[in-house]
């Protein structure tokens, strides 16, 4: 987990957008063999995952691994096209958006309301909530009842964040209006033409192949799936130096710069993930396709002082759950007693 040293961008320093002008918009031709050599692909390796139920289940298992990394990458064009990034027409972008998102079990344009206010606010105190994995400060989190505390640290416990969360989400909360947000209820529509294509297509599956082989093959899918993805978006945001600031002070350009990672991943979990770990470059500039974040970043050494993830560091992540703003860093629980006996040995200084 480390930081490189080259030239950073302030809030002064506006050459970023012209820096990343020239990787904005979508080539057709990119976009339409990326999709071709993901989602058949997709449709193969789900078709031999149901094939393989009657060899073995553990051969199904196998074959899971590679059909969720193409679900990821399926995902991360759908999330291009929320962005109208994926295609040059709108048009096309909410198509195939829309259509994706009963592969993916996403509403489109519910999620892509939902994901423009994380860009809008990622890293702001005063707006967080919508679209990301909830953060408390030391202080917030100490002003809890007992109650409130047990229930924070139950959210932020890795297997429930990881592992039950994501299926609860994709399988179940995403069938309903959330958050409650007036943004939100103009496209709530989005959910329930999305649960109505998510029925027909499993509904002739199951006719297919039968109920039983369908959730032998879907279920695993959906779980495994959504829990590397829900991870691989936590470690985007969610390391120690990550910045966060009052509405005051926040900065756009440093959102994204300092309060997204480089996850640098091997090349082959790159490309499943869509170039997703040049997050730092995307939050700067949405409007770049997936397929020229990682030519933005090489080209331009601007952008290449940020904070750069591992597989191997960005485990150490996963324990930092409260944002200190006396160290302005993110801490683990197992910190808070140092942090607030640090805070009460300042106050007796400062007493006498």
């Amino acid at each position: 987990m480390h930081k490189n040293s080259v030239a950073s961008v302030t809030p002064e320093n506006s050459s970023w957008k012209s820096a990343v002008a020239k990787y904005q918009g979508a080539q057709n031709w990119k976009s339409i063999w990326q999709l071709c050599n993901t989602f058949i692909p997709f449709i193969v390796l789900w078709y031999l995952m149901y094939r393989s139920l009657e060899i073995s289940y553990f051969l199904t298992l196998l074959l899971l691994l590679p059909t969720s990394g193409m679900l990821i990458r399926l995902f991360i064009i759908q999330h291009d096209c929320g962005h109208a990034s994926f295609f040059k027409s709108k048009t096309y972008n909410n198509r195939v958006g829309v259509f994706l998102g009963f592969i993916t079990f996403t509403p489109y344009f519910y999620w892509r309301k939902s994901h423009a206010i994380h860009h809008a606010n990622s890293g702001n105190l005063d707006h967080r909530g919508i679209g990301e994995i909830y953060t408390m400060t030391v202080e917030e989190y100490l002003d809890l009842s007992l109650l409130g505390k047990f229930k924070y640290r139950i959210y932020r416990n890795p297997f429930f964040l990881f592992v039950i969360v994501p299926t609860l989400l994709y399988v179940v909360l995403n069938r309903f209006p959330g958050y409650g947000s007036k943004a939100l209820k103009k496209v709530e529509s989005s959910i329930w033409w999305t649960n109505l294509g998510i029925a027909v297509i499993s509904g002739a599956l199951i006719w297919l192949i039968g109920w039983k082989a369908f959730l032998l093959v879907q279920f695993p899918l959906i779980s495994l799936s959504a829990s590397l993805g829900v991870f691989l978006f936590y470690v985007q945001h969610q390391f120690e130096d990550a910045y966060w600031a009052n509405q005051g002070n926040w900065e756009y350009s440093l959102a994204a710069l300092e309060g997204s990672s480089y996850y640098k991943l091997p090349k082959i979990l790159q490309w499943f993930s869509g170039n997703i770990g040049f997050h730092h470059i995307h939050h700067l500039s949405p409007r770049i396709p997936n397929y020229e974040l990682e030519k933005c970043h090489k080209e331009n050494p601007i952008f290449q002082d940020t904070m750069v993830l591992t597989l191997k560091s960005s485990i150490a992540t996963i324990p930092l759950t409260l944002w200190d703003e006396d160290s302005g860093k993110l801490i683990a629980f197992k910190k808070l007693r140092a942090v607030i006996e640090s805070r009460q040995l300042q106050m007796a200084t400062v007493s006498e």
